[in-house]
């Protein structure tokens, strides 16, 4: 099978479009004939090597894949050849106490595919057969592989860690960002104002299509500040973070009283440091959370069938050409998601 391969950490050139063996299959997996791959910025610190983990070399990247089953291995049940379907991005072990209770984002071995397992950059991929979710018939492959990794993130963010409710008010950071679209689509859903962030006019305008209430440019105005303004000196009461030490600051500063800041990701920097004395005086909560639950991302697909959840696909790039596809997420001029689309 053709595939995009880098034996090697470094930037974009290190990624090869070459061939290499079709998986085999053991007990409960299933092979999948990958139509679509959408790239995440987690596909980019893979492939630039990450401090203490050992990536297996060589190594094939891809979280979010929508394709068709072409064979199914001994014991497998629920799935058949021929049928169109969305992969769960998250492996995990399914035994642990964790799994068994139905957070299996809390699973010691958790890994997605294309980080720790060979993932969808590739004509073909294996996963396990309770990673085969059904597939939004109103949706094409391309649309399709934009929703799982963002919505299932953005939904466990919200809804699981910062409880989001209706009607509150929330700071989005990075709005042209595969995440943080979905999010401003989840948290309108719940009547929620949203505030969004954007480093240029063009994102915030497709920022307000996507139901923002209010934006702000970043890179000309001081988030916190607008943020203020804009609710008469209260502050929001949950700001949607994961862009690290560049908006730390600003994104707790800009919690109301009560407010609960929720983090993901520290794409610009993991160092982020916070005064005591103001986190417990205004009795704020700092909220991790990584990835999200099969049952959320159930829950997701089902709201993206009914319409309610809209994937944004920003551009795509034939799978020969993910080299070109990683050089231009690094830019960050993107809205929405890149996706890579298998040859006809």
């Amino acid at each position: 099978m053709k595939a995009v391969v880098f034996d090697k950490h470094g930037g974009p050139e290190v990624l090869r479009y070459t061939d290499a063996p079709e998986p085999g299959l053991r007990s409960g997996e299933v092979l999948v004939r990958v139509h679509a791959c959408a790239l995440n910025h987690l596909d980019l610190l893979v492939r630039g090597g990450l401090p203490g983990v050992p990536i297996p070399l060589p190594h094939i990247p891809g979280s979010d894949i929508a394709g068709v089953v072409a064979k199914i291995g001994p014991n497998v049940t629920t799935v058949k050849p021929g049928q169109r379907i969305l992969l769960a991005p998250g492996v995990t072990c399914g035994k642990c106490a964790a799994c068994l209770a139905g957070f299996d984002n809390y699973c010691p071995q958790f890994t997605n595919l294309g980080y720790l397992v060979n993932g969808g950059c590739a004509e073909f991929v294996r996963c396990p057969e309770v990673n085969c979710f059904p597939y939004p018939e109103n949706l094409s492959f391309e649309q399709a592989a934009a929703v799982p990794l963002v919505f299932q993130t953005a939904w466990h963010m919200l809804l699981t860690r910062a409880r989001l409710r209706p009607a509150e008010e929330v700071l989005i950071l990075g709005a042209g960002s595969g995440v943080g679209s979905a999010a401003i689509q989840i948290a309108k859903m719940f009547g929620c104002r949203v505030i969004a962030t954007g480093g240029n006019d063009a994102k915030l305008a497709k920022a307000k299509e996507l139901g923002a209430d209010d934006c702000i440019n970043h890179k000309t105005l001081r988030i916190k500040d607008e943020v203020r303004r804009l609710t008469g000196k209260r502050g929001v009461d949950v700001v949607f973070e994961h862009v690290g030490t560049a908006t730390w600051d600003d994104s707790v500063a800009s919690l109301a009283r009560g407010g609960r800041l929720v983090t993901c990701g520290a794409t610009t920097g993991y160092d982020a440091k916070i005064d005591l004395r103001f986190l417990f005086s205004r009795q704020l909560s700092i909220l991790g959370s990584y990835m999200g639950t099969k049952s959320e991302f159930a829950t997701v697909l089902k709201l993206v069938a009914a319409g309610r959840l809209k994937p944004v696909v920003d551009r795509t790039f034939p799978l020969a050409e993910c080299a070109a596809a990683h050089t231009y997420l690094e830019k960050g001029e993107q809205f929405g998601k890149v996706v890579l689309v298998a040859s006809s």
